[in-house]
């Protein structure tokens, strides 16, 4: 495509450069620091970390407040970040039933396991403005937390529980997957083809931009597609990570940190196997920090690309193209970028063909002559 580079005008990029920072702060009666948008936009940073592939906290703030609030420009600009990073180690697998719980509940089942944990959610509440909120102050905050009383051990189960999936798989009512021990693939590093492999298709469904796949996990609900599941379990909570010891045995790992995840497995429409056995299909959602209504899209789709349709969220490549808010951003956004030369050329092929059509109309058409009688 003729593109054109923006070679001129320095001084006038320069200057646009720096209206952007007077726009942000020209009406701020004080600044907002990054701890602040971590610690009070926690939901917002969760989705910029899923999908700029980051977990890091403290700078998924800060590209937030770079780009002004727009999750997607933030999401670029962790992902840009992360590309520059060493990879030093692979964590061991994360086992998100292990995971300190702080909110577990099943739409499937009324009693589970430990019971339901409702957690931090709005979804029991109605969705009005809050005008309380604008008059919010410090002494009303701190009056606030000390009211609750909670200690940061009370905010999470200290037990694992038993996962809903693998009750049913119990009863043999729920189907299982071959273990594949083939090395995951890597779409980081790896240009990823058609067909993809099941790693490479979560790997992507996982990066996914919140809104693109809850719109086409949507799709595939209100019937252009086949998957319409109760969520089995949806669990929010914190899971350690470790990387093997490097100078110890193979068993041996170091303890690195934590990360929140949401992890949901959902029950969908049941089938036959080669034995003749009818048995509930999982579908599986795993993403970054509490990102709920993404996580049960990402298992809607991980669902529906397994089942053979003709339909948009049935389609590997148009969903994996399509939900990368990187890619989808970039393209749309560099519409914006000179197409002089493209454009010239359209316009140049216009006029011919106008020239020409002229040419083959009759003289006294051209010439804009009338008869009169």
């Amino acid at each position: 495509m003729g593109y054109v580079a923006v070679t001129g005008g320095q001084k006038a990029i320069l200057h646009a450069e720096s209206l952007v920072k007077y726009f942000r702060l020209r009406q701020a009666k004080e600044t907002i620091t990054t701890d602040q948008i971590e610690s009070q936009m926690r939901l917002l940073i969760d989705r910029v970390m899923g999908e700029g592939g980051l977990y890091a906290p403290e700078y998924a703030a800060l590209a937030l407040k770079q780009s002004e609030g727009d999750p997607a420009e933030a999401a670029f600009l962790l992902r840009a970040y992360r590309s520059t990073l060493p990879r030093n180690y692979y964590s061991l697998t994360i086992e998100p039933g292990d995971m300190r719980v702080m909110r577990r509940i099943s739409s499937s089942f009324k009693d589970i396991p430990g019971g339901q944990l409702l957690g931090p959610t709005y979804d029991y509440t109605h969705r009005l403005l809050n005008f309380d909120l604008r008059t919010e102050d410090d002494d009303e905050i701190q009056s606030f937390l000390e009211s609750m009383n909670l200690e940061a051990h009370d905010l999470e189960s200290e037990h694992s529980f038993q996962k809903v999936a693998d009750l049913l798989r119990e009863q043999g009512l729920l189907s299982n997957r071959e273990k594949n021990d083939e090395e995951p693939f890597d779409i980081t590093r790896e240009k990823i083809t058609f067909p993809a492999s099941r790693s490479a298709r979560l790997q992507s469904l996982a990066r996914g931009e919140t809104g693109a796949m809850t719109a086409m996990a949507y799709s595939s609900m209100r019937g252009y597609g086949v998957v319409h599941p109760t969520i089995g379990e949806l669990r929010v909570g914190h899971s350690d990570v470790h990387i093997p010891y490097p100078f110890g045995d193979e068993d041996d790992s170091l303890y690195i940190g934590e990360v929140m995840l949401t992890e949901v497995e959902t029950i969908n429409s049941f089938t036959q196997n080669d034995q003749g056995e009818v048995e509930f299909m999982l579908g599986y959602g795993l993403t970054f920090g509490q990102n709920e209504v993404k996580a049960i899209a990402m298992a809607i789709l991980e669902r529906s690309l397994e089942t053979k349709g003709t339909s948009p969220a049935q389609d590997e490549e148009f969903v994996l193209l399509h939900i990368d808010s990187i890619e989808s951003n970039g393209f749309v956004s560099h519409l914006k970028l000179p197409h002089y030369i493209t454009f010239q050329s359209t316009l140049d092929r216009i006029r011919q063909a106008q020239t020409e059509s002229a040419s083959k109309k009759p003289h006294s058409e051209r010439e804009g002559s009338f008869s009169h009688t």
